[in-house]
C-alpha cells in the first residue's frame, strides 16, 4: 500500500481484467478506492471491484458500462482508460483493409471518448476529478510490419489527450497520459507469438522481432504490469494536483532521448 489518498474514491478503470489494468485495479482497491471495470464476458476472478458485461470496442457496450457506473455509483472521480491492444495481421499497410483500421480505432481511440463525453459532465459539475489515457511508445516509434494502425490510433488518442487538457484543466479536471514501451502482458505475450508464427519462428524469435524493432531495451527488459500500475495510480492520487497534460513514458529507455 502507497498511502495515496485515494480511499472511497470512484474510479473507473478500462481493460481492468487482464495486464496493466488488472495491475491498477489491484493496487486501487489496496488503497481502498470504489472500482468498477469491464470485460466482454464476465467469467474473470477480481475481488473487490464492481464487474461489469460490456464489450466496450461498441457505442452500445459504453451505453452499458455508463449506465452501470451511474446506477451503481453515481458517476466517478477518476477515469483510467488501459483498454488496448492490436489485432491486425503483419504484413505492413498494405494489408491493413478497412476493418482491421476500424477495429484498432474502435478498441484504441473511440472508447475512451466516448465515456469520457458521458463522464466528464459530473466531474466538471463537481470542478474536480482525473482523467488518465494509457498510450503508447508506439504513437513515436511504430512498428511498420505489424502495428501501423495500432500505433496511429494510440498516436491519435494521445492528440485527443492533449487537446482535452487544454480545454477542462482550467475547470478543475487533470488529464494526464501515461505511454509505456514494452510490458510483460497477455496481450504482449500474444503479439509475440503472433509475430513469430507469421516469422515460421519460435516465441524467442518473436522476442526478438520486437527488440528489434524498438531498437533494444537499455534497461535490458520489459516493464512489468505493476511498475506501470504504480505509476498510473500516483498520476491519479492527490499527491500528483498539480500536473496535467502531461505525458509519462515508462519503458525502460527505449525511446532515445534528443
Amino acid at each position: 500500500m502507497l498511502n495515496l489518498g485515494l480511499t472511497g474514491k470512484r474510479v473507473l478503470v478500462t481493460g481492468g481484467t487482464k495486464g496493466i489494468g488488472k495491475a491498477v485495479v489491484e493496487l486501487l482497491l489496496a488503497e481502498g478506492a470504489k472500482v468498477i471495470t469491464s470485460a466482454r464476458q464476465v467469467d474473470v476472478e477480481l475481488s473487490g471491484a464492481l464487474l461489469i458485461a460490456a464489450d466496450l470496442s461498441t457505442r452500445e457496450g459504453c451505453d452499458v458500462l455508463i449506465a452501470a457506473i451511474q446506477e451503481r455509483l453515481g458517476g466517478v472521480d477518476i477515469m483510467i482508460h488501459v483498454l488496448g491492444g492490436s489485432s491486425a495481421p503483419g504484413g505492413g499497410f498494405a494489408v491493413l483493409d478497412e476493418e482491421h483500421w476500424q477495429r484498432e480505432l474502435s478498441l484504441n481511440l473511440l472508447p475512451a471518448v466516448r465515456l469520457d463525453r458521458a463522464l466528464l459532465p459530473g466531474m466538471l459539475e463537481r470542478k474536480e476529478g482525473v482523467v488518465i489515457h494509457v498510450t503508447s511508445i508506439q504513437s513515436r516509434l511504430p512498428l511498420p510490419e505489424s502495428t501501423t494502425a495500432y500505433a496511429a490510433a494510440k498516436a491519435a488518442l494521445s492528440t485527443y489527450s492533449k487537446s482535452l487538457s487544454k480545454e477542462v484543466s482550467p475547470k478543475g479536471i487533470r488529464v494526464v497520459r501515461v505511454s509505456p514501451g514494452w510490458v510483460e502482458t497477455e496481450a504482449s505475450v500474444a503479439l509475440a507469438e503472433r509475430l513469430a508464427q507469421e516469422a515460421g519462428t519460435d516465441y524467442q524469435g518473436g522476442k526478438d522481432i520486437i527488440m528489434k524493432a524498438l531498437g533494444g531495451i537499455p534497461l535490458g527488459r520489459p516493464s512489468a504490469p505493476s511498475e506501470v500500475a504504480d505509476l498510473i495510480c500516483f498520476l491519479a492520487s492527490p499527491r500528483a494536483a498539480s500536473i496535467t497534460g502531461s505525458e509519462f513514458v515508462i519503458d525502460g529507455g527505449t525511446v532515445p532521448t534528443v
